[in-house]
């Protein structure tokens, strides 16, 4: 199958209507959290460098200025833990989304391959192989899937911290997958290619997260100095506030970053040469990044606080810009939990838009501006 003879499942916001004409009804109209879109004004410095770099007439680069690739190898090594890493081995990308669901045709997945995700996902890692015409399968344990399934795996996806739950992979956890993986390429002869999606890194707000960071893929107590195999998504759109940019990049083993590079050449897939220029000072700039990451903590805690004094339990949720939420006391189906707070005028995420095992919760966004988030927190406690 084909990208346009494939079956794929129906886009899940459609569903939502209904229920955000329920919301919309609300005597204060409606607060919309079923979304992670930024909302928060795009960082005055990065907004400087793409109008200093807009006389752009030549066609970009694919691989990235080397500019860009040095911000990102300097930002690896001081925010994630990622000494040494080969400039040649990042390339970026239009955003993070068509990457993940692009990746499996890119690499020549198809028929009889296999590629993992997580059991409680977003769902573009399920499309993304659906287009390749590989096989999608959701998996809790990706490492005892390849030390005792079928040698049929060759693409791993981790989503760390995860979305929507935001729950992370410790160093041991994330090695365990590596490990598994390479025994299996080993025993099968056939490559294993292990990705994290990890745009949310910047964004942890439990312990041990918010004080040791979120570990990375490409981390040495990860891969054992050796990014053989190993892929690393990352997106501005989430700690900069550049969603409107598509600004992303993956980096990692040279070989695979280098095979992707070639076929992105052929397909014209680039990032504008002025979004380029945004995103090396974005890299470079970490105060931002904080000042933004404060604004979500408080949005967070005033919305969490809320939730669970209206009777609603709050899960996992370490990292990341959402609340894994669910009613206290008996399992409750998701889509009841969306049509109470729609109710309220709150639109959220039903926990079936990520699978299965989602059903009892639904995902709250810590994406609506502070007077937004104030209105929910008020109409869940009745002040």
């Amino acid at each position: 199958m084909g990208l346009l003879t494939g079956a794929l499942p129906d886009f899940p916001w459609d569903t939502l209507t209904p229920y955000a004409r329920r919301a919309r009804e609300h005597p204060g109209g409606i607060v919309d959290l079923s979304v992670g879109t930024p909302v928060d004004p795009t960082p005055a410095v990065v907004r400087d460098a793409l109008v200093a770099a807009a006389n752009s007439p030549g066609y970009p680069t694919t691989h990235g200025t080397a500019e860009l690739r040095e911000a990102v190898v300097r930002w690896f090594a001081r925010r994630r833990g990622v000494p040494g890493l080969d400039p040649a081995a990042v390339l970026p990308t239009v955003g993070s989304k068509e990457l993940v669901a692009l990746l499996p045709a890119l690499l020549g997945l198809g028929a009889g391959d296999v590629v993992l995700h997580p059991a409680v996902a977003y769902p573009t890692y399920d499309v993304g192989a659906r287009l390749a015409g590989a096989a999608p399968e959701p998996c809790a344990d990706p490492a005892g899937r390849l030390e005792h399934g079928p040698g049929d795996v060759r693409l791993v996806w981790l989503n760390s911290p995860g979305n929507p739950d935001g729950s992370v992979l410790g160093v041991a956890e994330l090695r365990a997958v590596v490990d598994a993986a390479r025994a299996a390429a080993a025993r099968d002869g056939r490559p294993v290619l292990v990705v994290s999606d990890e745009c949310y890194a910047e964004l942890a707000w439990d312990a041990p997260w918010s004080e040791q960071g979120v570990p990375s893929l490409l981390d040495p107590r990860v891969s054992g100095g050796d990014t053989t195999g190993l892929l690393a998504a990352y997106s501005l759109s989430k700690q900069s506030n550049l969603a409107g940019y598509r600004a992303a990049f993956v980096a990692g083993d040279p070989a695979v970053v280098a095979r992707l590079l070639e076929v992105r050449k052929h397909a014209g897939m680039i990032v504008p040469g002025p979004v380029q220029a945004a995103m090396t000072v974005a890299l470079d700039d970490d105060a931002h990044v904080a000042e933004q990451r404060e604004r979500y903590r408080r949005r967070r805690t005033l919305l969490r606080a809320a939730l669970e004094g209206a009777g609603y339990a709050v899960d996992s949720s370490h990292a990341g810009l959402y609340l894994w939420v669910r009613p206290e006391g008996a399992p409750q189906d998701c889509w009841q939990t969306v049509a109470d707070l729609a109710g309220l005028g709150i639109l959220v995420a039903p926990g079936a838009f990520y699978g299965p095992q989602a059903a009892g919760h639904v995902r709250v966004a810590l994406t609506a501006p502070d007077e937004a988030i104030a209105e929910a927190a008020a109409r869940l406690t009745g002040a």
